[in-house]
């Protein structure tokens, strides 16, 4: 079928929705919408219209409020004492305060499968003052703590609909958020509508659907024609046209992401130290950037994004080098399958490293699953390599420490080293970002070294909208918020 075609059958699908209906292409269909149990970066985009948080990023990074209106470190930073705006409603009616901020933290900490627990893995006890004061005290000083506030752990659920729905509450999640849950159908749409009683003020539009398209190309289709009026992301060989396209305006602005390998080092042939050092002797940063990205993104070698606190200064990235390749091989064949999602990019990507891999010898099957797929797999550990990044995080601990620390959530590789673990938990307790810094550099050099993630890229965060929608921000962890948008 045509691109056109396709298009146009998703105008007639979204033709009779109201002219206050913003309909969002996003690169994937959200796998879980709860924020204890999400480990996508998709769900976040739908996740932080229907929660709110304790407290939000602005365009610097910098922490703001958001439902805790003030907050207070004092106890040599062990006590941080949140005051919450009085009189904010749950979608379902029940009230928002202390005794739910207190449920929803404790939900993270303690329930089965939670993506949160390593990030409030510091917490020692969570005491309602009053009914909007919330107190958490700490086990030790924790310097992400408010960093991992304004993501997913900050976002808080309403108690009467999460303990009543269950395991079913990703079906049917109830926030205090500008957008609330109406529908889904998997594979095809999301649709939430706007909180006229919400806190900040209502939305100005009154419905918001979310569609997933996998192919860049049938994104882009769908903007142009008109059956969408945002999508995320744009392949990287349409920014330019589209940036000479007057009906539309493209936003493109620093992230705090990075993309790279996984190896499962808990099987063969990855349980080789070896093998994995050769494959990633095999990857031609600088070659991934130009034909893959049209020079849209930064060769990497380590999970801090330029810009960003904990980013290394003239930071050396490494050459392919296919005489280490091939020593490190010891003249034995090594066959693995890369495991990766659908989509233009992902696909030229997979093509691209399996070409490098070949290049000293190493044979790479390419196996597509759908997204969401792709994480069970990967949480599982059911495969052998696979391309995968992650979204960024304000604070350089939500970049590094659930991945390389042992047992924790997102360490898909099942990487276990102590002294790794020593130095990620260290850089957790000290408060000059200077000493967490040298910390980092620590760690990273080992785990480079080991290498159960080969880094490869940091990708801006680029968004195509229509002409007539205003009020996005070019918020860095890439997430869209879509309270204060209006369409024209």
């Amino acid at each position: 079928m045509m691109l056109r075609q396709i298009a146009v059958m998703t105008l007639g699908l979204l033709g009779t929705a109201a002219a206050q209906t913003v309909t969002v292409g996003l690169d994937a269909d959200p796998p879980r919408l709860d924020p204890t149990l999400s480990t996508a970066f998709v769900d976040r985009q739908v996740l932080n219209q229907i929660f709110d948080k304790l407290v939000d990023l602005d365009q610097n990074l910098k922490i703001v409020p958001a439902l805790a209106k003030s907050w207070k470190i004092t106890n040599g930073g062990l006590t941080y004492t949140f005051t919450l705006r009085d009189g904010v409603k749950f979608h379902d009616g029940t009230p928002l305060n202390a005794a739910a901020v207190k449920y929803s933290l404790e939900r993270h900490m303690t329930l089965e499968n939670s993506g949160r627990k390593n990030e409030l893995k510091a917490v020692k006890e969570i005491k309602v003052v009053n009914p909007t004061t919330v107190q958490i005290t700490l086990k030790q000083p924790f310097a992400p703590l408010l960093g991992v506030l304004s993501d997913r752990a900050g976002m808080i659920v309403s108690p009467t609909a999460a303990q009543k729905a269950g395991e079913n509450f990703q079906n049917a999640p109830v926030g205090s958020g500008a957008f609330e849950f109406a529908s889904r159908k998997r594979q095809d749409n999301i649709t939430l509508t706007a909180n006229a009683s919400y806190w900040d003020g209502k939305p100005k539009i009154d419905k918001l659907v979310y569609r997933p398209f996998p192919e860049g190309d049938v994104r882009l289709a769908n903007l142009l024609s008109g059956a969408v009026q945002v999508i995320t992301p744009i392949d990287p060989k349409d920014i330019s046209r589209m940036d000479k396209n007057d009906k539309f305006n493209v936003m493109n602005y620093s992230g705090l992401s990075y993309y790279g390998i996984w190896f499962n080092v808990t099987r063969a042939p990855f349980n080789s130290k070896a093998a994995r050092q050769a494959v990633a002797a095999t990857i031609d940063r600088e070659a991934v950037a130009k034909v893959v990205f049209h020079n849209t993104v930064e060769p990497a070698n380590g999970p801090f994004a330029p810009g960003t606190p904990a980013a290394a200064k003239n930071a050396r990235i490494p050459k392919p080098n296919l005489p280490l390749a091939k020593q490190k091989l010891g003249g034995k064949p090594l066959t693995f399958t890369l495991l990766t999602a659908p989509g233009t990019v992902p696909t030229q990507l997979a093509q691209l490293y399996q070409a490098m891999f070949a290049q000293a010898g190493i044979t790479a099957k390419i196996e597509q699953v759908e997204f969401g797929t792709l994480l069970d797999r990967a949480d599982k550990r059911d495969y052998d390599a696979l391309v995968l990044g992650w979204s960024g995080r304000p604070d350089p601990d939500g970049n590094i420490y659930d991945f390389f620390t042992t047992g924790a959530p997102n360490n898909q590789a099942g990487y276990s080293n102590k002294t790794v673990d020593q130095l990620l938990n260290k850089a957790r307790t000290q408060t000059s970002m200077s000493s967490r810094v040298a910390t980092y550099n620590v760690a990273l050099g080992k785990i480079n070294e080991e290498v159960p993630y080969v880094y490869v890229y940091h990708q801006n965060n680029v968004v195509g909208t229509a002409k007539g929608l205003t009020g996005l921000k070019p918020i860095p962890d890439g997430i869209l918020r879509f309270k204060d948008v209006d369409l024209k």
